[in-house]
């Protein structure tokens, strides 16, 4: 059994862990991939930050198929009010993990819902709890030679090798994958772009 679509439904992203995450929800959807310029963001509130993207995202791939739904979303890592992004080179990563060893931080997924011809335009953000068990040199430099952290926020996976890093969350664990399964889908049901049936 799996949720049946009552519309088109398309994934404005490239990023295979959530296509993977609406897989394992049994979902339904192309995927149309949405290039924005994240460099020039100048918005400063995690939450507005992410909203703000997933929209953009998802605004560029709806100009182009206005009649279907598009699901797009974006995930960052904050510490300290300072915006994690994707690590540049393996000493960036390394960084990254040092600030976040022995310590909370918080993931948001901002993530946008849109139609153009409905008009009708869904923008919304989940915050998870992350907290680090304490990370020696050596864990760090393993890690980074695993070469995980160099396509995720805040340099880590974890829902692969890098689960050992995280000691517990408090939240949402997919949110911390990169988008909230069951807000995602609760909407798409409010929305009726998808049907549970049995």
């Amino acid at each position: 059994m799996k949720p049946i679509n009552l519309e088109r439904l398309l994934l404005a992203s490239r990023s295979p862990r959530r296509k993977e995450l609406l897989e394992q929800a049994g979902m339904e959807f192309e995927i149309i991939s949405s290039d924005i310029d994240e460099e020039n963001m100048s918005i400063k509130n995690p939450v507005e930050n992410v909203k703000k993207l997933s929209f953009l995202k998802a605004d560029k791939v709806s100009r182009v198929y206005p009649d279907s739904w598009i699901l797009s979303a974006d995930t960052i890592v904050v510490i300290e009010d300072q915006i994690l992004g994707k690590p540049e080179s393996k000493k960036h990563a390394m960084e990254m993990l040092r600030l976040l060893s022995n310590r909370e931080h918080l993931v948001f997924t901002g993530f946008c819902i849109m139609n153009q011809k409905k008009d009708i335009i869904i923008k919304n953000a989940v915050e998870t709890k992350v907290y680090f068990k304490y990370l020696s040199d050596q864990e760090i430099k393993w890690y980074v030679n695993t070469k995980e952290p160099f396509d995720k926020a805040g340099g880590y996976g974890i829902q692969g090798v890098g689960a050992f890093l995280v000691r517990k969350i408090l939240g949402s664990y997919s949110n911390v994958v990169g988008l909230p399964v069951c807000e995602v889908v609760e909407t798409l049901m409010e929305l009726k772009i998808i049907e549970m049936r049995v």
